[in-house]
């Protein structure tokens, strides 16, 4: 039952693509959402969603949704590079505003988005990162603690298939913030600065664009080195061949990958078709929007039992303290230390892509809490991912000037 004390947050989504249909269900589900519009240029997905929300306000521009004066909040889900146009627009029309990972093109774009909220008082929210799922957010709450000593260092993994998924254009093209360092790098690096604190000194980092079919940036690596001497270490490899879930015994062993769940045979045959160029990209892309079948099964249907963790886009984890080393397990953390190991169950168990981020929103807006990933701390994270491009390019370290830390009480 609602909770009537409760006044809900009433939201719009501007963009109700692939990753709108992961935040919805949440929307739906939070008594302090009201997910009450959408905009979208795409008149297939503006009708699947007024037929999904019959009373639902839907708009065919992102300027008619911020023109309508009942909406309070807006989550913008728009290709990579309308973020920032997109998130100055709806804090210029006296709205709150989250925006999807990455946060915006360059630190130009984030500053401008900054100033637009700082200028008519809204929030700005940062979000969809897996920095909110529960194995990070445990293993924050760990580090806090101090049970395993000081934080040491970090290494982050991630083998998936994301070159291989159904894409659009702009999702390849770096020039709009495609690749899997705009599109990827904000899942690990927002839980590596999370985990460590926040404030990166230096990084370094190299990326790769190896195959001429598929032409971005589908690699990268680097090296960072925090304030305190924490160091941590990043790749991101989307090219589908090996994968991380591979590595975890509980995995499928068909070996399924992101969003579609490939398995290697199914990317053998993918691979020979982008070589050809006879995969049909557009009926690929349309078949995960919503009222898809996919949709209903992979973010609409409540499974019977909570299913076990699996890399995806974060990849595996290992925080070293001086004492002890963490890591997700099946289903919550291998906690290693010097009396053995202990598979310890998380506070949290089961990730709802959005759900802390809008939770987040609404404290801020309805009880005057703290927005822990505003603006400056979405404009740390998009640093890193400039910086990362920036070294690849010259070969050098990267120092940089925008980090920001996370307060202690969040996650403790």
């Amino acid at each position: 039952m609602a909770n009537q004390n409760i006044k809900p947050l009433k939201m719009g989504i501007i963009g109700v693509g692939v990753g709108a249909t992961q935040i919805m269900p949440n929307m739906e589900e939070m008594p302090e959402i009201d997910l009450m519009a959408a905009a979208d240029t795409n008149p297939l997905v503006r009708e699947a969603f007024q037929n999904r929300f019959p009373e639902a306000h839907v708009f065919g521009s992102a300027e008619e949704l911020c023109n309508d004066p009942e909406i309070e909040a807006v989550w913008v889900a728009t290709p990579n590079a309308l973020h920032c146009p997109h998130t100055v627009m709806v804090a210029n029309s006296g709205k709150h505003v989250v925006s999807e990972k990455p946060m915006a093109l360059n630190m130009h774009e984030a500053e401008a988005m900054v100033e637009a909220a700082l200028a008519n008082n809204v929030k700005l929210l940062c979000g969809h990162t897996l920095g909110f799922s529960p194995p990070v957010m445990e293993m924050r709450k760990i580090i806090l603690s101090g049970e395993l000593g000081p934080l040491k260092a970090l290494n982050n993994w991630a083998f998936t298939d994301w070159m291989l998924q159904a894409r659009e254009p702009d999702e390849l093209d770096e020039s709009l913030g495609g690749g899997v360092l705009y599109r990827q790098g904000p899942h690990q690096l927002d839980s590596l600065r999370l985990l460590g604190g926040g404030m990166v000194k230096t990084i370094r980092g190299t990326t790769g664009r190896w195959w001429p079919e598929r032409n971005g940036v589908g690699y990268y690596s680097a090296f960072m080195e925090f304030e305190d001497g924490v160091t941590a270490n990043v790749t991101n490899n989307g090219y589908g061949y090996s994968m991380t879930s591979d590595l975890t015994p509980w995995s499928d062993e068909l070996g399924k990958g992101l969003i579609l769940g490939y398995t290697h045979d199914e990317r053998v045959e993918i691979r020979e078709q982008l070589k050809s160029g006879s995969r049909d990209e557009f009926a690929a892309k349309h078949d995960l929007r919503i009222g898809s079948d996919h949709e209903r099964r992979f973010w609409r249907e409540t499974p019977s039992e909570i299913p076990p963790w699996k890399p995806a886009n974060l990849g595996i984890l290992v925080a070293t303290c001086e004492r002890g080393d963490l890591r997700q397990s099946r289903h919550g953390l291998y906690v290693y230390k010097d009396g053995g190991v202990e598979d310890r169950p998380l506070s949290i168990t089961k990730y709802q892509a959005g759900r802390e981020d809008l939770m987040e929103l609404f404290n801020a807006v309805r009880n005057d809490a703290p927005v822990y990933h505003d603006g400056q701390w979405g404009m740390a994270t998009l640093e890193l991912i400039t910086a990362i491009m920036e070294s690849s390019l010259t070969g050098r370290d990267i120092q940089l000037s925008h980090q920001v830390p996370m307060p202690f009480e969040y996650g403790a």
